[in-house]
């Protein structure tokens, strides 16, 4: 008869594991405080990549609500009426009644224009001919500032007197490329000496007139045979009729000619380079999209040596009890705090190079919602895609694979 071999011992049971959730998280922060150069340098690459996100989007913000305010303090009812070509591509011009045409349209407030002068402006008579700083010499109305809603830096703007004499005002690029930061001084407009009045602030609606020289038509007329013929007509219209008052202009104008006649808006060019801001945020966001990829990988690679070098740990751990899917979930989180922190400093680093580039430039600084809030939703979705991997192989590594450093 054959004897019956003697049943093997059984197994002894692994010790069930009592490792409560909120464990998980102080063990993964005992994992990268153990390493911290480690953790600190993995992190960088998720931290630049938030932080330039956050800055794009909070620079972007801030030019954007400074230049909505710009557009809602100069009013988006500034019409600009300009001549413009003839079917045989032959350059028109206003008759000279159509500044006092176009005032008399019921929805327009006002209307001022300028004039070409064929004279050029040096800061005194010694300087050369071809010199001339590209400043360009306009005759003004005396009520272009008040149509403009523009600003004095220093001084008055032409009158009913001094637009007889004279007597000359500034842009202020025109100012600047002179040398000229004051009211008094004479300059050498036209081979005639000219005194200075007054210098303009910036018109963002009229940026052309930056770097001008503005003299009175009567002068203009005297001493320059200017006509009276405007090179562009700004018109002031009533806000809630301004597409009625663009319709109406080029008749009014040129009324023999309308069609030749070119009517625009200066604050859709402010929107317009609102919406090219627009673009070039999405080409940054892109970047900073790769260079938060990188940090991902770089956390991903941190992560798998982590695993390699940590075995003896995690067999000693699943030999206590704790199972795969607790091995599993501490090495996920580990990723996952390692993303939040270079997260952290990343939105940090954000908003403080926001800060420093908006008061440099005079803005509000204006952090979106969806800056901060999507750095951190980033980070989690870097950090649990970088750790997926090296989670999902730890938790494969048997006690005993572990223990023996296979």
């Amino acid at each position: 008869m054959r004897t019956r071999a003697p049943a093997r011992p059984a197994r002894p049971a692994l010790p069930v594991s009592r490792l409560r959730p909120a464990d998980t998280w102080s063990l993964a922060v005992l994992g990268l405080v153990s390493r911290p150069a480690r953790a600190a340098l993995s992190a960088v690459g998720v931290a630049l990549g938030i932080a330039t996100m956050v800055a794009v989007l909070g620079v972007s913000g801030s030019s954007r609500a400074q230049l909505v305010e710009q557009i809602d303090a100069l009013g988006t009812n500034l019409l600009t009426v300009a001549p413009g070509q003839s079917f045989g591509g032959q350059t028109v011009t206003l008759p000279p009644s159509a500044p006092a045409m176009v005032a008399r349209i019921g929805p327009v407030i006002g209307a001022a224009a300028i004039g070409d002068v064929n004279a050029q402006v040096y800061r005194n008579d010694r300087i050369s001919a071809a010199n001339t700083n590209a400043i360009t010499v306009y005759s003004a109305d005396a009520g272009l500032l008040r149509t403009l809603q523009g600003q004095l830096a220093r001084g008055r703007f032409l009158d009913a007197a001094t637009a007889r004499y004279p007597a000359v005002v500034l842009g202020p690029d025109a100012a600047a490329a002179l040398g000229i930061d004051r009211t008094g001084v004479l300059l050498w407009l036209g081979n005639r000496w000219f005194g200075v009045i007054g210098i303009m602030r910036p018109l963002p609606l009229a940026p052309e007139l930056d770097r001008a020289a503005l003299i009175g038509y009567p002068v203009a007329r005297r001493l320059f045979a200017t006509t009276r013929n405007a090179s562009t007509l700004y018109v002031r219209a009533d806000p809630e009729r301004v597409t009625q008052a663009a319709d109406l202009l080029p008749a009014a104008a040129d009324p023999q000619n309308p069609e030749q006649t070119q009517v625009s808006r200066p604050s859709s060019a402010l929107q317009a380079r609102a919406d090219a801001q627009s673009t070039l945020t999405a080409l940054f966001l892109g970047l900073g999209a790769v260079a938060l990829l990188v940090g991902g990988v770089g956390i991903a690679n941190v992560m798998v040596i982590s695993v390699l070098e940590r075995r003896s740990e995690i067999g000693l751990r699943r030999a206590l009890g704790a199972t795969k899917g607790q091995i599993r979930t501490q090495f996920l989180c580990e990723a996952i705090l390692l993303a939040i922190a270079g997260g952290a400093v990343g939105i940090a680093l954000g908003v403080l190079a926001t800060g420093i580039y908006a008061q440099t430039k005079g803005w509000a600084l204006i952090i979106p919602t969806t800056a901060w809030a999507g750095g951190i939703g980033a980070a989690l979705l870097i950090g649990a895609g970088a750790g997926l991997v090296p989670a999902v192989r730890a938790a494969r590594l048997s006690p005993t694979e572990a223990l023996r450093g296979v």
